[in-house]
């Protein structure tokens, strides 16, 4: 068990109030005692096996089955070719039939909510009034997910069984040991680091990053709020565990994904000159992370282009043109 000092900051939300207004107020990790309590399917506990039967929809999930030498972690395996676990297609029912028989490693991840469980918001609401979340539904056993980071802003919302989250901020990416962005167990990179038995000769760095980790426990009924980016391992105990998460962003869809221009920031620019390097580095600079109003104040309005403002005409026509370009 790793020590770590750090609790992340426990709230309880006015109900009166809009919740997204609340949460803009912190600048971490924030756990939401009792935001879900009065869910019914947290109410009903032992019960939540059928409640969910109940409410499945007859179509085909994903589930993952990890290897029993795993021991629930979800990973790469020994050689990195591959995986440590298998994907297989189930029911929601089957696989809530199997979690009991099956030792730890066995879970439905990521899954839309209004797919697999199509009645349950309807009757377990979350009022997140401003935006449209994407919904999702993970249900499992005992597993053990490595560290990762979201880009949407994220509230987690544990249904039934305990929960484990262990957060780093985002700086401390250097210290965490990322594995492949190309090349990963579910589609974010992840830590190398396994949190159970941290190798620090291996990863001499990570003690660093302990300094700055918090923990969040959670039982059924609390909520995490995990900010953009914020790296997380998420560990959960019992035979049967629910999480219901709400992800969304606070810019257009239209402006696309930032992972992709990092990709394509290695592909184009890692491997230049150094001084070429510190050239785009100012370019990025002045674009980009310090971008304001002198940075195209200067250029007629109709001349601006993507330095304007970026509506779908803007947005449609660049990714064209990207395409083209990486096409050619």
């Amino acid at each position: 068990m790793l020590e770590i000092k750090q609790q992340t900051l426990v709230c309880t939300l006015k109900r009166d109030e809009h919740l997204l207004a609340q949460l803009r107020q912190f600048d971490g990790p924030v756990i939401l005692k009792g935001l879900v309590a009065d869910w019914p399917a947290v109410i009903c506990g032992q019960g939540l096996e059928e409640y969910l039967k109940d409410l499945a929809a007859d179509v085909p999930v994903q589930a993952m089955r990890a290897e029993p030498q795993a021991k629930g972690r979800y990973f790469y395996n020994d050689d990195f070719s591959g995986f440590n676990f298998v994907r297989e297609q189930t029911h929601l029912s089957g696989l809530l039939d199997g979690l009991a028989e099956h030792g730890p490693g066995l879970y439905m991840g990521s899954t839309t909510l209004a797919y697999c469980l199509p009645d349950f918001a309807r009757h377990n609401p979350m009022p997140l009034e401003e935006v449209t979340p994407l919904v999702s539904a993970w249900i499992g056993n005992q597993t053990r997910v490595a560290a990762h980071f979201d880009v949407p802003q994220n509230i987690a919302c544990v249904v039934g069984g305990r929960r484990r989250f262990i957060l780093f901020p985002p700086q401390q990416v250097e210290n965490l040991y990322v594995g492949p962005l190309d090349f990963t167990p579910a589609g974010q990179p992840v830590s190398m680091v396994d949190f159970a038995e941290p190798d620090v000769d291996r990863f001499p760095r990570f003690t660093e990053a302990l300094k700055h980790a918090q923990v969040a426990d959670l039982a059924p009924g609390d909520a995490l709020y995990i900010p953009s980016m914020w790296w997380h391992q998420v560990e959960a105990f019992d035979s049967l565990n629910m999480l219901v998460n709400y992800w969304w962003r606070e810019t257009p869809q239209r402006l696309g994904q930032p992972m992709d221009a990092l990709q394509h920031a290695i592909l184009a620019i890692r491997d230049l000159p150094t001084e070429q390097k510190q050239a785009f580095k100012n370019l990025f600079d002045h674009y980009v992370f310090n971008a304001d109003s002198s940075s195209h104040g200067h250029i007629p309005q109709s001349a601006k282009g993507i330095l304007g403002e970026i509506d779908d005409t803007v947005a449609r026509r660049t990714r064209a043109e990207l395409l083209r370009k990486l096409n050619r």
